[in-house]
Parts: C-alpha cells; structure tokens; sequence
C-alpha cells in the first residue's frame, strides 16, 4: 500500500504559499498547521510499507492523509474566496469581542438592562489585554481559556443574581444559595409538570456547557489577534489605558449618574468575595446567638397564662404582603374581602387588632419567615435555619409545649416528604401533604386547596375537642406563585375529601399565561390572597368561640413583578379573638382596630414578635433588657 496520499494536495492548495504567509488557522484560535516535510517521517513511513513492512503502518498513514486533507481543506476555501473568509474571520472576532464585553457589563438586576450601563469603558479587558500580550504562547493559551471560563461563570452567577432579585428581593449568595436550586427545580416541575421540568433543566445545562465553550474560545481568538498584531495592539491598550485612567479621574458620567470609566466587574467579584467572609463569619456568630435565650428557662406555669384553655391558631397565608393591601392594582379587591370579613366577625362577637412586621426574607424561601417568627431569632438564609433547626432553640409551639397545657399540631400541606422540623419546633402532630386524605388535583405548586387544609384540621384535630386545648400552626398555601390555576369556595358540607376542586382546576388559567403577563399575574395574585382570607376568616366565622384566638400573618411579600422592584419586606399581621381580655393583654402595642393596618400603625421587625408575644400573655423573664420591636 503506497502512502503516497499522506503529501498529495487538495485543488487550489500551494504549501509553499502557506508556508510563507501566517497561518488563518491562528487567526481563528485554531493550533497552527505544522508545515509538510516531503522528505519527512510521513513518507519513510510510505517507503517502509511499500518495502514490504507490515500493512498496520500504511493504514495508519491512509488515515493521516485524510486528516490532513480535511485540515487543509479550510484553508483551501480561504484562497479560493478571500474575501467572504475575511468577513466571516471579521464576524467570528466581533462576536468573541461583544460575548466578553457582554460578560464584562452585564448587571445582576432586570432593571439595570440599559443604556448607560453598556456605553462604558471597563477596565478589566485593557488589563487583561496588557498581560496576555506579554505570555508566551502555550502559557497565554492556557490563560486565555481560564479566563473565558471565569468569564463564563460570571455570567451564570450574574444571571442567577437576576433571577434571585426578581423572586426573592436580594443577590445570589456563592456560600449557600447553590442548594437552592433544587427547590428552583421542584418548583418548576410542580408548576410545569416532571417532563417539563427535565426539559427545562438539560436545556439550560446545554446552555450553560455551551456558553463555557463559546467564552472560552472567544478569549482565545482574541488572544490570537492581539499577539499577532502585537504592536498595534500594544498601542491600542495604552491608549485605552490612558482614555480609562483620565476619565475615571474626572468622573466623567455623560450618560446619568453612571461612571464611563467602568471597573465593573472588579467590583463584583470584590463584593462576591467579601459576601463569602462575612457569611463564612457569620455562621460561627450566629450560633452564639441561637444559645441565647432568656425565655427558655422560664417555669411552665409562668409561661403564656393569659392564654390557658384557648385554643391559639398561628396562620400563616402565603406571599400575603403589604402589597396586598396597598397596589392600586391588586389592594382594592383584598381591602373589600378583609372590610367584609370584619363585618361579619365583629357581628360574630370577634374583635382584631393589626400591625406590620418586616420579614426575614421576600418572594420566596417560606420556611425563612416562618422560623424568624416562631424562633425570635433573625434568619434570612438557609445556613442560619440549618444552624438554628439543628439546635434546641425555645420557640413559640416549644413554649406552648413545655406548659403541658396544650395539645400542639402543625399543618403543613406543601410538605410531601420527611419533615424533621416538626421535632425542632414542638409539634405533638404533624400533617402533611401526605396524611390529610386529600384526593382533589394539584393547584401548580399547592397541594391542595386552602379551603380543604382547614376542613381537614377540624376533622382531624379542632372537632374532637380532647382533654386539652389546641395550638395549631397552619400553612395555607393557595396564594404560593404561580397562582394559575386558582381553587375557588364551595360550600363547607361540600368540600368531602377534596374530589369537588377536579372541575375548578381543569377550567383554571394557564400558568405560563399568568405567570409571564404583568398585568395578569398581579390580578390572579389578588385573586389569590382573597381566597386565603375568605377561606381561612370564614373558618373563624363558622367554627370559631369564645375560647378561639387566631393569629394570621403573610410570611413575605410577593416576588417583585407584583410587589415591584425594591419594594419593602413588610407583611401585615392580625390578632383576633371573641374574649376582649385577649386582646386587652396587648393594647400598648399600637395596632390598628380591625383586619388591616393603618398607616400608623408601628412596623417590628420578625424576629421580636416571640419576645413581645410571650411577655404579653405571659410572664416577662428576669431580664436586664426587655424586648424591644
């Protein structure tokens, strides 16, 4: 077999001219072409086999010549159309610059996507030019993908940003948001379903593969480019340099308020950076400060005696925030719901009494507001809840637990698996999803119907009126995002074991329809929260006595296309009960009469709420301070 083929030429491919001008291929990043040696190891090889060697060399040689072709068949299409390869090698080099560009400036919020914030100077590619200019080239190969990959996870994590700054108000943390994300995944496969969901999910890993790949291949081009016009491109950054360091020390804004000479990226990973310190600190910190507790070595019988032989119900009704009551688009129905039930509780014999507390966390990561409530303990990420729920931290169901006065029952219907924090809190009983014999359909996220979960509770625990009174803590969760499709009220004989929602959730909205229309998902948030209030004061109305006393509260607010970008983390929080010495016990708070918060109202903080509580229907501990909102 001849290996004549390893040095035979495509048409229209001269080596010696390739030989003597530079190689396209490095243009493009690509590794240059080594120059074929006629009298070189390739044709020994051919000379070997046609001596009679053995035929494995040839083959191998075949297979080369091949490759070789195939190489040399670019370069080919270079000579013989100049000028659309230029424009294409033009194109390739203008995208590689826009992609690190974009990499460079691109903001963590929605609200920053503008342009000022793209018309600017940054510091970081003058920089970076400046070094990879000056590597040699197996070094600046290796730089030039490291950096694309840096550049590559600056965009993940900044997107990341945008997402946690629409749903959840704040940035995304690098120590301990990462778990999150599959709770992102869980969310997305109870709104769009288990296909749509692993969809979703390898699409976005291909994006994001394909996205490392892109920016690490954008920076090497550009590496090429610079180091093969190495003296114009020396030129070209100081001069860059110069223009970056002049107007960053006039602050030159010609566009608003925003710096042209941009050190944006800089910025961000110095932030990141001090983030990860101070959350790595914090945790040590916040330990000490779970040990902390002057209430949990009070006695029993000095613990919450203004409240012996009621029955306490905490309530908690999901993204119920301020905006609920002040958005003109979404207060006017939710105001009229609250007016009504008033109405109707106070001719009952009911009375309340409102305030405002500002939640540990927004648009999502319930369980963070929850505990900040029961715990008295300020826990706005998920290292803190795991810190505090691994502990023996005295919280409000614990408190009525130790008096041994009450039976304490959690209900918790967005539960569907193991649920060890019902050991943490003090809960006697917990029901889940699980265990309240729901046989109706999924409403997106929530299980069930808020309307049934409080049909169920009085099935289960409120009806059979045992030898002690009943604390409950109750999560209603029908006003969870995405809020399509949306359950409605029947009446209370009929709810039965949850069967009559099937007709309602088929004839309800599309997720996807509501979730992604501005106008849209601020109705059907308010639609929302109107069936957790009528559902949940309803109840009171139906079932509720002189021994019932209801504290109902939001757990944040709304994710930001409802509440608005920026807006507080304030939630309203009510006080009901048909004995006036309940609400007596609590008549130096301030708290606005009735179901809504007035303006005047004062607003506390979460986490002073078990404090303040506990004093009021208790005994205050001997303490050198007392709490304070």
């Amino acid at each position: 077999m001849s290996l004549s083929t390893r040095s035979s030429q495509l048409p229209d491919t001269d080596e010696k001219s390739e030989a003597a001008e530079p190689s396209t291929d490095e243009a493009e990043g690509g590794a240059a072409k080594p120059p074929t040696d006629e009298a070189g190891q390739a044709d020994e090889a051919g000379e070997t086999n046609e001596a009679g060697e053995t035929d494995e060399v040839g083959e191998a040689g075949e297979r080369g010549g091949r490759w070789q072709r195939i190489r040399a068949y670019p370069a080919a299409l270079r000579r013989k159309y100049p000028l659309a390869a230029r424009s294409v090698s033009w194109g390739l080099t203008a995208l590689a610059a826009a992609l690190v560009f974009f990499a460079l400036m691109m903001p963590g919020k929605v609200e920053y996507f503008t342009a000022p914030q793209f018309v600017r100077i940054p510091v970081e590619p003058i920089l970076g030019a400046a070094v990879l200019m000056v590597l040699p080239r197996r070094t600046r190969l290796v730089a030039s993908v490291l950096t694309g990959v840096f550049l590559a996870a600056l965009i993940v994590v900044k997107a990341l940003d945008i997402g946690y700054n629409q749903f959840l108000g704040r940035g995304f943390n690098v120590v301990l948001d990462w778990g999150l994300l599959d709770d992102a995944e869980s969310y997305v496969g109870d709104t769009l379903g288990g296909t749509g969901a692993r969809l979703l999910v390898i699409g976005l890993v291909v994006l994001v593969v394909l996205l490392f790949v892109a920016a690490s291949l954008a920076v090497v081009r550009l590496s090429n480019v610079l180091a093969r016009h190495r003296d114009r491109a020396m030129r070209g950054t100081v001069v860059a340099g110069t223009v970056w360091i002049t107007c960053a020390a006039v602050g030159l804004t010609p566009l608003g308020d925003t710096a042209f000479a941009s050190r944006n990226t800089i910025g961000f990973v110095q932030d990141r950076w001090a983030r990860a310190k101070e959350t790595i600190r914090d945790e040590a910190a916040f330990a000490k400060e779970a040990e902390q507790d002057k209430f949990a070595d009070v006695p029993a019988d000095r613990l919450l005696t203004g409240l012996r032989g009621k029955d306490v119900m905490f309530t908690f009704i999901e993204s119920y925030g301020r905006a609920a009551l002040e958005d003109e688009a979404i207060a006017p129905g939710v105001t009229s719901t609250l007016d009504k039930a008033d109405a109707d509780l106070r001719a009952a014999g009911f009375a309340a009494k409102s305030g405002w507390l500002t939640s540990a966390t927004y648009g999502g990561s319930s369980w963070l507001g929850h505990s900040t409530f029961l715990t008295g303990l300020w826990i706005d990420n998920q290292s803190r809840y795991r810190t505090v729920t691994a502990g023996e931290r005295f919280t409000l169901p614990g408190a009525f637990d130790k008096t041994g006065a009450w039976r304490t029952v959690g209900v918790v219907p967005g539960v569907q698996y193991n649920w060890p924090e019902g050991d943490f809190y003090g809960f006697d009983q917990v029901y889940d999803s699980r265990n309240l014999g729901y046989r109706g359909p999924k409403f997106s996220w929530s299980t069930m119907p808020d309307q049934y979960t409080l049909t169920a509770f009085q099935r289960l625990e409120a009806a059979k009126k045992g030898d002690k009174p009943l604390m409950s803590e109750i999560i209603l969760t029908s006003s969870h995002q995405p809020w399509a499709p949306l359950p409605e009220m029947v009446g209370w004989d009929e709810v039965g074991d949850g069967s009559v929602f099937k007709g309602i959730q088929k004839a309800g909205k599309d997720p996807a329809d509501v979730f992604t229309d501005p106008v849209k998902v601020k109705e059907e948030y308010g639609k929302s929260v109107q069936y957790s209030l009528r559902s949940l004061l309803e109840y009171v109305e139906k079932y509720g006595d002189e021994n019932t006393v209801l504290v109902f509260l939001g757990d944040h607010q709304p994710m930001a296309s409802v509440s608005g970008n920026g807006a507080d983390h304030d939630v309203p929080v009510t006080i009901l009960a048909r004995d006036p010495k309940v609400l007596d016990r609590i008549d130096d708070w301030g708290w606005s009469d009735g179901l809504r918060p007035g303006d005047d109202a004062p607003v506390w903080r979460m986490d002073s709420f078990r404090d303040l509580f506990l004093t009021a229907y208790g005994e205050e501990p001997n303490a050198v301070n007392s709490p304070k909102p």
